[in-house]
C-alpha cells in the first residue's frame, strides 16, 4: 500500500522540464514532504527528501536517455557516411595520382626526344642538311631535298611542342592531385570525428542510462526505508493527535472558567516579519495513508527573529507542547461567541509565563525550530474555542 503510494506520488508528469528547472520541482516537493511528514520521524522525513529529489530528477533522465539514444543513431549515421565519403575521396585520388604519373611519364618521353634533337643540332645536323641540299642535281631535286628538311625540322618542332602540351598536362594533373589529395585527408579527418563524436554519444548515452538506473535505485531504497517506519510515524500521529485533543480541552476549560471580555481589537498584527511557507488545513500523507490536520499557518523567518503579540490579552499556555515544541497561546476574550485565542509554536525561546498580560505588538519569544520543525518558522494559530481555524481570515491581506 505503501509503495503503490509511493509510486503513484512519483510518476513522472507529461512536461519535461531542464535541470534548473528540475532544481526548482525538486525543491517545492521536498517542502510538500516536509511538510506533510512535519510530525513523522527524521528517518521518514529524509527518506522523503530522497523521493521526492529523485522522483523529480527523474523525467530529465528518462528524457536524456532516449535523447543521446537518438544521437548515437544519428551519428553512428554520419561517422558511416563520412567514412563512405573518405573512402571514394581517397580512390578519386587514386586515380588523380595515376594521371599524373602518367603526365609525367609522357614529359620525361618528349623530353628525351628535345635531348636527341638537341644532340643532334649541337653535333651538326645543321650542316648535314646543308650538304643534302648542295648536292642536289638539279632543281626538282633540291625541291624534293628541301621537303625532307622541312618534314626533319617539323619532326623536330612537333617534339618540342609535345614537350611543352606534357609539361601543361603535367602541371594541370599536379594540381589536380593535389586538391584531390586535400579533400581526401579533409574526408578522412571528418570521418575520424564523426566516429570520435559517435563514441563519445555512446559513452554519454551510457552515463544516461546509469543515471536513471541510479535513480531508480534511490527511489526504491527510500520506498523500503519509509515502509521501515511506518509504524513509527503512525505512533507519532497519534500522539500528535492527542496533543491537539489536549490543547483544545485546556484553552475550553480556560474559557469556562474565565469567561472574558468581548475581542475588539479587528484585524490581528502579523506576529512575525517572514514569508509564508505552509497554509492551515487538513493534509493527506500519500507514504502513509493518513489524514492530519495542520491547525496553522506557518511563517518562515530566521532563528531568533522576534515574536509578536498579534492581539493584546492574557498568556494562558506557555511551555512545551510536544510536536508544537515551545508553545505560548494567548487568550483575547470573546469572539463570534466562543473564546478567540492565538498561540505560537516552535520558538527558540519563550519571553512570557502563564498568567501574564501582553500588549499588541509585544515581543513573546523567538523564531526557533523545536518540536516536530524541518526548519525555522513560526506555527501560528488562531483558535475559538480551542478549535483551530484558518489563521489567514483574520490577518491582514497583504501579511505586512
Amino acid at each position: 500500500m505503501l509503495c503503490a503510494a509511493g509510486l503513484s506520488l512519483a510518476a513522472p508528469g507529461a512536461a519535461v522540464a531542464g535541470p534548473d528547472n528540475d532544481a526548482k520541482r525538486a525543491g517545492r516537493a521536498v517542502e510538500r514532504a516536509e511538510a506533510i511528514l512535519e510530525h513523522a520521524t527524521a528517518t521518514a522525513r529524509n527518506a522523503a527528501r530522497r523521493l521526492e529529489t529523485a522522483t523529480a530528477a527523474l523525467p530529465t533522465a528518462q528524457k536524456k536517455v532516449a535523447t543521446t539514444r537518438g544521437i548515437v543513431a544519428a551519428a553512428s549515421v554520419e561517422a558511416a557516411t563520412a567514412r563512405r565519403k573518405a573512402d571514394a575521396a581517397r580512390a578519386s585520388y587514386g586515380k588523380v595520382a595515376d594521371r599524373f604519373e602518367q603526365a609525367q611519364e609522357q614529359v620525361v618521353e618528349a623530353r628525351d626526344r628535345v635531348d636527341e634533337i638537341a644532340a643532334a643540332s649541337y653535333m651538326g645536323g645543321n650542316f648535314a642538311t646543308l650538304n643534302v641540299l648542295v648536292g642536289a642535281r638539279g632543281p626538282q631535286d633540291a625541291m624534293d631535298r628541301l621537303g625532307l628538311v622541312d618534314q626533319v625540322m617539323q619532326k623536330q618542332q612537333e617534339g618540342v611542342d609535345q614537350l611543352l602540351g606534357a609539361r601543361r598536362s603535367a602541371r594541370t594533373e599536379q594540381d589536380r592531385a593535389g586538391l584531390a589529395k586535400r579533400v581526401a585527408e579533409e574526408a578522412e579527418k571528418e570521418a575520424a570525428d564523426k566516429l570520435e563524436a559517435a563514441k563519445d554519444a555512446q559513452v554519454a548515452a551510457r552515463r544516461a542510462r546509469a543515471a536513471v538506473i541510479e535513480l531508480a535505485q534511490s527511489r526504491r531504497q527510500a520506498l523500503s526505508v519509509a515502509r521501515s517506519q511506518r509504524s513509527a510515524v503512525l505512533a507519532k500521529y497519534e500522539a500528535a493527535k492527542a496533543e491537539e485533543a489536549r490543547i483544545q480541552d485546556a484553552l475550553r476549560n480556560w474559557d469556562q472558567k474565565t469567561g472574558g471580555s468581548t475581542y475588539l481589537g479587528g484585524k490581528l498584527l502579523m506576529p512575525v516579519h517572514g514569508w509564508k511557507s505552509s497554509d492551515y488545513g487538513t493534509r493527506y500523507d500519500p507514504y502513509y495513508r493518513v489524514w492530519q490536520l495542520h491547525a496553522g499557518t506557518d511563517f518562515a523567518a530566521g532563528g531568533g527573529t522576534p515574536i509578536h503579540a498579534a492581539a493584546s490579552g492574557r498568556i494562558i499556555q506557555a511551555g512545551w507542547a510536544g510536536g508544537y515544541g515551545n508553545y505560548t497561546c494567548i487568550s483575547h476574550g470573546k469572539k463570534q461567541g466562543r473564546g478567540f485565542s492565538t498561540c505560537y509554536g516552535h520558538q527558540s525561546k519563550i519571553l512570557v509565563h502563564v498568567g501574564e498580560y501582553v500588549r499588541r505588538g509585544e515581543v513573546i519569544g523567538r523564531v526557533g525550530t523545536t518540536g516536530a520543525s524541518t526548519g525555522f518558522h513560526l506555527h501560528f494559530e488562531t483558535r475559538f474555542g480551542g478549535v483551530p481555524k484558518n489563521p489567514l481570515n483574520y490577518l491582514p491581506g497583504c501579511l505586512c
